[in-house]
């Protein structure tokens, strides 16, 4: 008889995921089953997948039980672990309050890159969820980015995941970023970079696409819009630990917007909204077939 896997479809500023709630830890999930799952034609689909466990069921999370009861075990759409995913972060409190584990109010998430604060605003309100994002460090060393004949400076930035921000001109320049931009030097991204190109529009406020490592262009990604906050605010002379006074960007991305906001402490603040559209059943067979 058929074992049926529960699943569900959500997006964060259209950066989509599979859902897998495994509370328990009880099902394997290789990085060829997430691949098979979040394959556009012949799975479910998503940009990445979101296997939530509590983190007392998870060797790499237990340590962090006593602080939060659940663990995103966040996987990009090849298969590949990643230490965080800021629209995913999003997305994971929303299904948990559609579960019932959460509810409006603040809620402590579990993640690879630490434990992460996130707030589920009242629907009166909008409903937007915010996360605590952390601090972002800016390694010293010039980077560049190339797409066919361009080559452009770009910002280090580290927000729990490597990022190489690059301001350029007009986006068409990054042309379809399916493949991974080059960059060098190659020391600088042992386990290679998320690159975020962007522009200005105004006072406060840019347009950014992204090539995501493990997952080629999204619609979205949510700490690739906090590392352009902070490299645009360093770009405008603003460093918050120095003026005292919170730098906050709106970022526009393909699928959305997001407003991004830097602490004088360092902290940084990402508000967005998170959507569950779907939610089905996967028939372990299948699974077992497509990820063999």
């Amino acid at each position: 008889m058929s074992t049926r896997i529960a699943f569900l479809k959500g997006h964060g500023t259209e950066n989509d995921f599979v859902i897998i709630p495994d509370p328990d830890n009880a099902i394997e999930l290789s990085p060829a089953a997430v691949a098979a799952l979040c394959d556009r034609r012949a799975g479910i689909g998503g940009d990445g997948l979101l296997h939530v466990v509590r983190s007392a069921a998870h060797p790499e999370a237990r340590h962090l039980a006593d602080r939060a009861e659940w663990f995103m075990d966040y996987r990009n759409g090849d298969g590949s672990i990643a230490e965080m995913c800021g629209n995913g972060v999003r997305v994971f409190a929303r299904y948990l309050q559609h579960a019932g584990h959460a509810v409006e109010g603040d809620l402590a998430v579990a993640t690879r890159g630490g434990v992460k604060t996130v707030h589920i605003a009242k629907a009166e309100s909008g409903g937007e969820i915010t996360v605590g994002m952390g601090k972002a460090t800016l390694p010293e060393g010039d980077v560049t980015v190339s797409v066919g004949d361009h080559r452009w400076p770009a910002r280090n930035v580290n927000m729990g995941n490597p990022h190489a921000v690059a301001f350029i001109d007009d986006l068409s320049e990054a042309g379809n970023l399916y493949e991974a931009p080059p960059f060098s030097p190659a020391s600088a991204y042992p386990d290679g970079v998320n690159v975020e190109f962007v522009v200005p529009r105004g006072s406060h406020h840019v347009a950014m696409r992204v090539h995501e490592r493990g997952a080629g262009e999204t619609r979205s990604c949510g700490t690739g819009a906090c590392a352009v906050a902070v490299a645009a605010a360093r770009k405008d002379g603003l460093d918050p630990a120095v003026t005292g006074a919170p730098a906050t960007y709106t970022v526009d991305l393909p699928g959305g917007r997001l407003v991004i906001t830097e602490r004088p402490d360092g902290e940084i603040e990402m508000t967005g909204g998170a959507v569950i559209v779907a939610e089905g059943e996967i028939a372990s067979e299948w699974l077992e077939t497509a990820s063999a």
